[in-house]
């Protein structure tokens, strides 16, 4: 009998990977946090599987999302990453990932701690919620805009409040599987 998931999952088994292991499992790590937002912010105005699809070509031409290299990313290193059919070659997208890079170091070489910082939006612990379908959950939150406001005043961009609750979800900061999915349960566990 197939798995009962959530509606937005299609038959790739890709997404069905990304959505059975990864998408609303808690993430701490905050160089792992600052990946998936920068990665996000990729998504705005696309679906996600076309990021998921991309999500190895980013991490190669990204050095592994290791801010303290793409700190250091100039205009040359730019023009040489649009180039690259593997990512969205759009010049605010690319330099978004250098700036939230800088904000992150900025923020981080201050003594603060990222993945605190972006926990404590949902009292670093995971919000469970329980939809039935798809159109029960949310684009936004209040905890998505707070998200939001304080990431952009820190220097970053690309990560309006859809695209914070989008990165919400993935990162287990809130439970949004449907609760008739397989995964509903085990996220609770977490």
């Amino acid at each position: 009998m197939e798995k009962q998931r959530c509606g937005w999952v299609s038959t790739d088994p890709l997404y069905q990977q990304y959505h059975d292991e990864v998408w609303g499992r808690p993430v701490f790590d905050g160089q792992q946090l600052f990946a998936k937002l920068c990665l996000d912010g990729q998504q705005a105005g696309l679906s996600w599987i076309t990021i998921l699809r991309k999500q190895a070509n980013y991490e190669s031409l990204f050095a592994n999302f290791d801010p303290q290299i793409i700190a250091t990313y100039d205009d040359s290193k730019v023009e040489e990453l649009l180039q690259n059919p593997g990512i969205v070659r759009n010049r605010a997208k690319v330099n978004s990932i250098i700036q939230n890079a800088r904000a992150y170091l900025k923020f981080t070489e201050q003594g603060n701690d990222f993945s605190e910082f972006l926990w404590s939006f949902v009292n670093g612990k995971p919000l469970v919620n329980q939809h039935v379908s798809l159109s029960d959950v949310p684009a936004q939150t209040a905890e998505s805009e707070a998200m939001s406001k304080a990431l952009k005043k820190l220097g970053f961009n690309f990560c309006g409040p859809t695209i914070c609750y989008a990165f919400m979800q993935a990162v287990g900061m809130v439970n949004d599987h449907l609760v008739d999915c397989f995964c509903y349960a085990e996220t609770n566990q977490s």
